[in-house]
């Protein structure tokens, strides 16, 4: 098991024992975001800020990669 995959568990377990009783609300789409968003950062970084680089190393389609920066914020809407 890796230490991210161990990482996300034990966020997981808190969250849901901080809740005390209070019924979750979408928890994937909150997960997912949360995740996402420093994902995207680093490999943006790494890849210096190569869209084509980035969105290979990730698995995605340039456009897709797109859309997710610009979700995020990562992205200016006029940046090529």
């Amino acid at each position: 098991m890796s230490s991210l995959e161990e990482s996300v568990r034990s966020n997981m377990l808190d969250y849901f024992k901080h809740l005390d009783g209070t019924p979750p609300a979408g928890v994937y789409e909150m997960l997912i975001r949360t995740v996402e968003k420093p994902m995207l950062e680093v490999v943006m970084a790494q890849a210096a800020h190569n869209q084509s680089k980035a969105a290979e190393w990730l698995g995605l389609n340039r456009n897709t990669l797109r859309k997710k920066l610009l979700t995020h914020g990562l992205l200016k809407p006029d940046t090529p």
